[in-house]
């Protein structure tokens, strides 16, 4: 088979895969010695035909794959894969450009920076940040952070890259009481560890109390503000922390992993009030914009702090001359890497600013369906419905534990679940792009089923009614 023929025939099994979204179960359907008895053994000693091993991968991975693309998939927040995004990653496979330098790949480092003053304009962000792309929120925040960490010590006379954290003045991180783990684990990779947290109490939605921020004068401090709680979706009240910050000369940085992107929406932007006054944001492009893993971004006020917190040069490298030839190794902590921005190209010149919008806004509303029907139905929405985040509990947490077990063996659609004060609740993000209200009412109608099924704990649930209707009594 020629390399012509072997790509034309791994774009049909694609195809094949995208076409049977609808029909297969979202969660996998096997179980982990199967796959490694279908995938694995000992080293082969020799080698296979091209197209017998795309073949074979093909019929041992299939039933070990989730179903991630589908409308159905409700679990973690993630999005799906547009089609200009999907096939724009594939020519970045094809073109294999080493986006690191101008040198090896310039219309990757083109595409970059075009798309760069795009997301600026999208997300609400000064016109001149600069931005890293990276590979997911986690490392995101490492960027922005390694920017923050350089810049508030720079401004009492410590020079953190030529001398280190080893005797640095002491650096204080504020950050709210439902952070997301990857705040916490991006500082420990800086060196800033637990015992330099001073964390604030969190709502009942998880929002952080900002009445109860210290003094954020006196010291080198950092300030993490939240778009977007991973479980109920509720906004920092950003705008506040903005004020906080400049009255004590903190740098201010939002993790808006998704809750970033409401900015794109003419109806939703208001949650994201103050957050254009940040120095850094973090957020993903493999969530709302829908673009394949993996594609995270870093944004910073101060590209000057950016740069100096991740430059680097050698005697052999072919660096940039022109400030308009972007070398990606002056802002992201990889040396090379995979030219994550045509997939954040493709996404947004085929959706255009009207496009992202009505994305984000249909997700949303798909989650005010869901929340609708669950609790018309009798279960209990936890949380204000004001992203595409809903928290559902069937009695208590054990009994949603089991409900949550059902509707991942049943496979209509799959989601999780997660400890809220306390106690498990079931946990559904829409973030997908091919999502319909057709699949939000076949996966209610689901998950109800899943409930009517639990055994009898404090009372026994029950489906009862029409037009798709359930009823827990």
């Amino acid at each position: 088979m020629g390399e012509r023929e072997l790509l034309h025939a791994t774009a049909a099994y694609a195809a094949d895969f995208i076409e049977a979204l609808d029909e297969r179960p979202v969660g996998s359907r096997e179980g982990l010695e199967e796959l490694f008895g279908a995938l694995g053994g000992p080293l082969p000693e020799e080698g296979l035909a091209e197209g017998a091993v795309i073949a074979s991968l093909v019929e041992a991975a299939g039933p070990g794959l989730v179903g991630i693309p589908s409308g159905r998939y409700f679990g973690f927040v993630i999005g799906g894969a547009l089609p200009a995004a999907l096939a724009a990653d594939w020519l970045t496979s094809t073109w294999d450009q080493n986006s690191g330098l101008y040198a090896a790949g310039p219309a990757a480092a083109v595409v970059e920076e075009v798309a760069r003053g795009w997301l600026a304009e999208l997300l609400g962000l000064p016109a001149a940040v600069s931005v890293a792309y990276v590979t997911g929120c986690q490392m995101a925040h490492v960027t922005a952070l390694a920017a923050a960490r350089h810049q508030v010590l720079a401004r009492v006379g410590w020079d953190v890259a030529a001398e280190g954290l080893a005797g640095s003045p002491r650096i204080r991180v504020v950050v709210g009481e439902k952070r997301h783990v990857t705040v916490d684990r991006a500082l420990r990779l800086l060196g800033i560890g637990a015992s330099s947290l001073h964390v604030v109490a969190a709502d009942e939605q998880g929002r952080m109390r900002v009445s109860e921020l210290p003094d954020l004068g006196g010291m080198p401090t950092i300030v993490c503000g939240q778009a977007g709680e991973v479980n109920t979706g509720a906004f920092d009240d950003l705008d506040a922390i903005a004020d906080a910050a400049q009255a004590g000369g903190a740098w201010f940085h939002v993790d808006g992993a998704f809750g970033l992107w409401a900015a794109a929406s003419p109806r939703l932007r208001h949650l994201l009030r103050g957050s254009e006054r940040a120095d850094s944001w973090a957020t993903d492009g493999h969530k709302w914009l829908n673009v394949p893993y993996d594609s995270g971004l870093a944004f910073c006020a101060h590209s000057d702090a950016h740069r100096a917190a991740m430059s680097v040069t050698a005697s052999y490298l072919v660096q940039a001359k022109d400030a308009r030839m972007r070398d990606s190794v002056d802002w992201t902590p990889e040396f090379s890497r995979r030219a994550r921005g045509f997939t954040v190209y493709a996404a947004i010149r085929s959706l255009g600013r009207t496009g992202v919008a009505e994305l984000v806004d249909r997700c949303c509303a798909h989650a005010r369906r869901f929340a609708e029907q669950l609790e018309h139905a009798g279960a209990t929405v936890i949380n204000d419905v004001v992203l595409n985040q809903v928290l559902v509990r069937f009695g208590d947490g054990e009994r949603t534990r089991e409900v949550i077990e059902r509707v991942q063996r049943d496979g209509t659609c799959w989601l999780s679940g997660t400890d809220w004060n306390g106690e498990h609740a079931m946990r559904i993000s829409v973030s997908n792009w091919r999502t319909t209200s057709s699949d939000v009412d076949r996966s209610a109608t689901a998950i109800l089923a899943a409930a009517s099924m639990t055994p009898k704990r404090a009372s026994i649930p029950s489906i009862s009614g029409s037009d798709n209707r359930a009823t827990i009594t």
